[in-house]
């Protein structure tokens, strides 16, 4: 995928390297005052699932947005009570917006995340009030990782979870697992001389904080421990982030009662305070597990337009998306395929790379709409699609207005 230049004039949105079909065309209106451009929705907007952008005044795109019926939401960025509002600033800076029509709402949650991640709209990653920014929580950085917030994934990260919103929540988040999981959180410039470390001079060490005297980091800095014993609460880290263990929640809770019995109220408050946001992250990281666990397998999601997309979910991400088939040679075609890609571990298809970050939305996704989880069909030994035009008539079709 070619990298967008942040700045350049808006052409068009790409590719969707998850559309079987061919792509709808990109739809625009446009008008230099407010209420002209609003007139334009109103006559021309398809009241359909779909992704958007808006378009200033020297030809950049400044916001992404999705809706399951874009005329509805269109139109809501020009109600009066929306003027002071994010949207109404949104609307005043836009000159054109451009529209893509997509089969189903998941099709367009897609979407809209990869165009968000590739063009990097204004409105959409800076510059709002209150706005809560997408970070990831990673823990990494040798020798002597540490959990830290990043705005995009981190490849050279131990494991990392994301996108999550909130950056400034994310952040007090990792402030906290540093503490209890007693890692350090120092910059990257500092030295660390771990135990039973060979040094050519025999020179005093000093630490550049006090986490270690007060015993909530075990010093790699100081030679406070040695790499094994760090490489433990490394390990122990890494559990937490990947879903796999909630002791931390446990022991922050008791350290919350013993203090209060103490009567050491307002150390008993803050770890209230950390026990709210531990909590927080723990619960989207067992949905991030759970759908590691559980989802892989295929997604069949009849679009507005009849045509049913089977998306290949792997481990909780979507890898590929193909066409529902129509006929018994197709369908034995596509099976074998299948049976592949479940099998090698290796994606079908050519030009789609793994975007682990759909992990949020499909989990989420499902976490809402939890009915939807009776239409998956798991990869087994059993023939994968048997009659594939009485399943596409099974489909409840959904009206697009």
């Amino acid at each position: 995928m070619s990298k967008w230049i942040e700045g350049a004039s808006f052409t068009d949105f790409g590719p969707d390297r998850l559309m079987p079909h061919s792509s709808a065309a990109l739809r625009f209106v446009e008008h230099s005052e407010t209420d002209g451009l609003r007139a334009e929705v109103r006559r021309w907007a398809p009241k359909v699932p779909g992704v958007y952008g808006m378009i200033d005044a020297v030809g950049k795109l400044i916001y992404v947005g999705k809706s399951k019926a874009l005329r509805n939401r269109l139109l809501s960025y020009f109600m009066p009570t929306q003027e002071e509002e994010k949207s109404g600033r949104i609307a005043q800076s836009a000159c054109r917006i451009v529209w893509e029509t997509q089969p189903s709402e998941f099709a367009a949650l897609l979407r809209e995340q990869h165009l968000i991640r590739h063009f990097l709209p204004r409105f959409n990653v800076q510059g709002i009030p209150q706005r809560q920014r997408s970070v990831f929580l990673c823990l990494g950085r040798k020798p002597a990782e540490t959990f830290y917030v990043s705005s995009d994934i981190d490849p050279r990260a131990v494991a990392w979870e994301g996108p999550l919103m909130g950056a400034n929540r994310v952040a007090r988040v990792a402030e906290v697992l540093n503490r209890f999981f007693q890692l350090r959180d120092c910059s990257e410039k500092t030295t660390f001389q771990f135990s039973g470390q060979l040094q050519l001079f025999d020179l005093e060490i000093r630490p550049g904080c006090i986490r270690h005297e007060i015993g909530n980091c075990v010093g790699p800095c100081v030679q406070g421990c040695s790499r094994s014993v760090y490489q433990k609460q490394v390990d122990l880290a890494r559990d937490f982030l990947l879903g796999r263990d909630e002791s931390i929640t446990v022991e922050i809770e008791r350290l919350m009662k013993a203090a209060a019995q103490g009567l050491h109220f307002e150390q008993a408050s803050r770890y209230r305070d950390d026990l709210k946001l531990v909590k927080w992250m723990s619960n989207r990281l067992q949905y991030h597990a759970r759908a590691r666990e559980q989802l892989t397998c295929i997604y069949p999601v009849q679009g507005c337009d009849q045509r049913p997309i089977w998306y290949l979910i792997r481990r909780g991400v979507v890898e590929h998306a193909v066409e529902a088939p129509k006929t018994a040679r197709i369908t034995k075609s596509l099976e074998r395929q299948l049976r592949h890609w479940h099998e090698s571990d290796k994606a079908v298809g050519t030009g789609y790379v793994r975007c682990e970050e759909n992990l949020a939305i499909v989990s989420g996704w499902f976490r809402k709409n939890a009915s939807e989880q009776l239409m998956l069909r798991h990869v087994t030994g059993e023939p994968i699609y048997e009659d594939a035009t009485r399943e596409a008539a099974s489909f409840k079709s959904k009206k697009c207005g």
